[in-house]
């Protein structure tokens, strides 16, 4: 196998719950509740209810369960699938502020299905949890991969090939062949994110998920993949992503910091790039009436003002998926409704007329000081002038949810809380945050599985 292969899968095999470090562990399981949330609210949309269908049509002697199914059992890579579809659907899920970006929580399905197959408890999940959000980050620190027309799902698929070939117990030789297989035949194209977004933005990574938990199963019963996926001739590096120095991966470079601390959880549900212009809409809403509102000004980091505001279709969004990319879509919306909840990207509430001669109010525009500060910081300036002449203005270099300036567990507590109102009971709710705050108690998964039944 090539250097990289090497070095992942012996990464791979080091990694341990008792070797890990206490806020890792601690952001593991906030991963994992912030991905519960987000799972359960997205359960009853369309593409999740497609996802469904199709991993219930399946059966396995390897099976995992679907969240919020209770007690059915279907086979693991397409229980992956449909729970990632779940997590993935409203786009409140983590994000990953880097040279890729992406939502690196998206893989906790495949984590979930994996520990499910090998009966794994808590700490063990856990653990593939935390070497995940390891691969995937040292991949996404370095690749813009979008900038060479490419998605986030080839470093899904290899962490999540990585973590459930060490949750079935693979032998370094077989990790590698698991991420050969993922590295070579995953390789999706970035035409998913862009123009007017369709049902598929939040199934791409869902896919990926499946592609890792297939290669990992393939890998655990002898297939072989070739050996120079990332640094042959026609490999990952000279096909797609170019080259890479991923040091990162050597074992003498690892730090005690791992990767799930410098992602983000969103305090809105909608694109990272738009957090930021969200936080200071409703910052700024209860000093004016939005009649006299004339204009509103938005500087930002040339990232959000291409991916959030660089198309004709995200100042006049047909979709949810792109109303929740759309920085004038979620800047009206804020300042009409007051909130921002996954509500607000109904279809009802996004062809609604009265919202867009709000939307023609807003301009996004670079500020060459916020770009040079990215990914570093997220950094944004609005300035709202009104009828009167006043302005009134806001700034953030971190908004809320940042790594930097992160919500609170009790924070966090209330967003699961106001994600799953309606659809988990209270008790139901408070079982659920309790069994994930032990999680590292847990003998086997289904106390949690349980607690997220629904019905």
């Amino acid at each position: 196998m090539d250097t990289i292969s090497e070095m992942m899968s012996s990464h791979a095999v080091s990694v341990d719950y008792a070797s890990l470090p206490v806020d890792g562990v601690h952001e593991a399981k906030r991963r994992i509740l912030d991905s519960m949330g987000c799972a359960l609210a997205g359960y009853g949309s369309p593409v999740s209810r497609i996802a469904r269908m199709m991993a219930l049509t399946s059966q396995s002697a390897q099976p995992a369960r679907i969240l919020g199914e209770g007690a059915g059992t279907v086979a693991p890579d397409l229980a992956a699938f449909a729970n990632t579809v779940m997590v993935r659907v409203l786009d409140c899920n983590d994000a990953f502020v880097s040279a890729a970006g992406g939502h690196p929580s998206d893989m906790f399905p495949a984590v979930l299905a994996g520990a499910e197959v090998a009966n794994r408890s808590g700490k063990e999940l856990l653990a593939a949890l935390i070497l995940a959000y390891d691969i995937y980050g040292w991949f996404a620190e370095v690749c813009p991969i979008r900038d060479r027309g490419w998605d986030q799902g080839i470093f899904v698929a290899l962490g999540s090939a990585c973590a459930v070939g060490q949750l079935l117990g693979l032998s370094r030789q077989q990790l590698a062949h698991a991420i050969s297989l993922a590295a070579v035949s995953g390789i999706p194209l970035g035409q998913t994110r862009v123009g007017e977004l369709s049902m598929w933005k939040g199934c791409a990574t869902a896919a990926a998920v499946r592609h890792g938990v297939f290669s990992a199963l393939l890998a655990e019963h002898g297939m072989e993949g070739p050996a120079s996926p990332f640094e042959g001739r026609f490999g990952l590096f000279e096909q797609v992503t170019g080259p890479l120095k991923l040091s990162a991966l050597s074992p003498a470079s690892q730090a005690t910091r791992r990767k799930i601390c410098d992602t983000s959880i969103k305090y809105f549900p909608a694109q990272i790039h738009t957090q930021a212009g969200a936080a200071m809409a409703l910052e700024l809403r209860s000093e004016f009436d939005l009649a006299d509102v004339v204009a509103i000004r938005l500087e930002t980091y040339e990232v959000a003002v291409r991916n959030a505001a660089g198309e004709p279709e995200k100042w006049d969004p047909k979709t949810s998926e792109t109303a929740d990319h759309s920085l004038p879509y979620v800047v009206a919306v804020a300042l009409t409704d007051g909130a921002l909840t996954p509500g607000s990207f109904s279809a009802e509430r996004i062809a609604d007329p009265g919202l867009r001669p709000v939307m023609r109010k807003v301009e996004v525009c670079e500020s060459s000081e916020f770009t040079r500060d990215y990914p570093g910081t997220q950094g944004a300036r609005m300035e709202i002038r009104l009828r009167s002449g006043r302005s009134l203005s806001a700034e953030t270099t971190h908004p809320k949810g940042h790594f930097k300036n992160p919500l609170t567990d009790r924070e966090l507590a209330a967003k699961f809380r106001g994600l799953t109102e309606g659809i988990l009971a209270p008790e139901r709710q408070e079982e659920l945050l309790t069994c994930i705050w032990d999680f590292d108690k847990l003998d086997d998964l289904s106390p949690l599985f349980a607690a997220a039944r629904l019905g």
